[in-house]
């Protein structure tokens, strides 16, 4: 009777159920009924189910009015059913929406730390942290291929400090994962993870969801998460598919970012060479040729076995070698000063800025700096360093390659930034082909180092060059530190 409302979804009123062609009796533990009066559910023009009734407690058979009471219920029950149906929909899209939305944020985070010069430990943690939290994980771990094993490279959440662990690919979930590259739900972690969870240092995991992180084709590691929620439900086939798209986007980051950091690598060991070959012509053009000619010159007088020209010899040795020492101070000095140990960041500037200045070339200087004279707090030893060093091989430039009259150097502090400024009127050069050739390759890596940038404008008339570094400024317990070292 039931599924004639359905097939043919009219009401129907009946003085005996039993007398219907279509009745086949009652359920078992269906109460009894005679009378019967039933009316269709419909939602959306479709028959959904159906509303029926049977035997009125004053034993009276249903009338009109009473099947019209009946399909105003059966027509409400069909709203409040697509309206269930609508929410129920409407939700399932909103946590879609979600979970997309925080999974772009979670790649957002990713790049930018990237872009920001994080190193890959950082970028690790931050997959580990935006992981877990993008799938409602108690619990996750980063694993990373190293030969033929899996290292635990980073965590987050409730795991204990597992980093540098290894487990072997072969006989092993992770690695059965890894090899497939197809991700894996896990309701019993005891029983199918192949090995025990206190190793991985998440003694208590009840589920985990494993996904391979692929970059162009190759498994680079595994990101295992486990127990969702606070009671540590199983992952959903939703948590799978989100987890496999943000392990994609995470192998590629870790591949970036290994990529910068041996980029970074390789540019320090090119700007350190450079350096090394620099001061080693300066020894080899000066100090090198001066000894060497004071060599030649004792050598002949000995040869000559001539006491009449031992006092000149002497005394032109004597002059020779004083050129020769003078020359090591200024090479010393250029390598370290002291006044940048004794007196501070201000004074050694000023000094080299002396020491280069000359009739051919004037220096403008403006530096407004922190004076440790004055008892003005210092900026950080390794900054004072790199902004001393990087102003150095600025005016280096100018001197040596620049043919400038005038250079103009601006030095100044405050508290969020350092600036360097410096400007000459020389002939300036072609800054994208030959930049590397003019120590630049250096300059840009202690800028990069540091956390700031080197920007350079180079014309017929000139060039500019401006380094912009974050500031960071001394403790007490180092400007002491610093200043025991200069009494001592």
């Amino acid at each position: 009777m039931l599924g004639v409302l359905i097939s043919d979804p009219r009401p129907l009123r009946l003085r005996d159920v039993g007398e219907h062609p279509r009745s086949f009796g009652f359920p078992e533990g269906h109460p009894p009924m005679r009378s019967f009066l039933g009316v269709p559910v419909i939602v959306r023009g479709q028959a959904w189910g159906n509303l029926y009734l049977g035997d009125k407690t004053d034993g009276t058979e249903f009338t009109e009015a009473d099947q019209e009471a009946a399909v105003i219920l059966a027509d409400w029950a069909g709203l409040a059913i697509d309206n269930a149906r609508l929410y129920e929909y409407s939700e399932h899209r909103r946590q879609q929406l979600e979970r997309a939305v925080r999974g772009l944020e979670a790649t957002r985070d990713i790049v930018v730390a990237i872009g920001s010069a994080a190193g890959p430990e950082r970028v690790l943690e931050l997959i580990a942290k935006r992981g877990r939290a993008l799938i409602d994980a108690r619990a996750i771990l980063i694993m990373l291929r190293s030969g033929t094993d899996l290292v635990v490279a980073a965590s987050a959440g409730y795991a204990a400090d597992v980093n540098g662990h290894r487990l072997p690919i072969a006989n092993s979930m992770s690695g059965h994962v890894l090899e497939r590259k197809r991700p894996e739900r896990i309701a019993d972690v005891k029983a199918r993870l192949r090995i025990a969870p206190a190793e991985l240092g998440v003694p208590d995991a009840h589920t985990a969801l494993l996904a391979p992180m692929v970059h162009r084709g190759v498994g680079t590691g595994v990101l295992a998460a486990f127990d969702r929620g606070e009671d540590g439900a199983p992952f959903t086939a939703a948590d799978e598919q989100l987890m496999q798209t943000f392990a994609a986007s995470a192998a590629n980051a870790v591949a970036i970012a290994r990529s910068v950091e041996a980029d970074r690598l390789r540019s320090s060991m090119a700007a350190a060479d450079a350096e090394r070959r620099h001061w080693a012509r300066e020894l080899h053009d000066d100090t090198l040729q001066i000894f060497g000619g004071l060599r030649v010159l004792l050598s002949g007088v000995l040869r000559r076995a001539d006491t009449t020209r031992y006092e000149q010899a002497i005394r032109e040795a004597v002059e020779v070698t004083e050129q020769g020492i003078e020359g090591l101070r200024a090479i010393i000095v250029d390598l370290r000063p002291a006044a940048l140990d004794e007196i501070g960041l201000k004074p050694a500037i000023e000094a080299l800025l002396e020491r280069r200045s000359d009739s051919s070339l004037v220096i403008e200087p403006q530096l407004d700096l922190p004076d440790q004279r004055l008892g003005e707090r210092a900026l950080d030893p390794e900054l004072e360093t790199t902004v001393y060093r990087l102003v150095q091989e600025a005016l280096t430039n100018v001197v040596k390659h620049a043919h400038a009259s005038v250079v103009r150097v601006a030095v100044t502090a405050d508290a969020k930034r350092v600036t360097i400024d410096v400007q000459d009127n020389g002939t300036g050069f072609d800054v994208e082909h030959r930049s590397e050739g003019f120590g630049l390759a250096g300059m840009r890596e202690r800028a990069y180092l540091t956390g700031g940038t080197l920007e350079i404008d180079s014309s017929k008339h000139g060039t500019r060059l401006r380094v912009t570094l974050p500031a960071r400024y001394a403790s007490p317990s180092t400007e002491r530190s610093s200043g025991e070292q200069a009494a001592s």
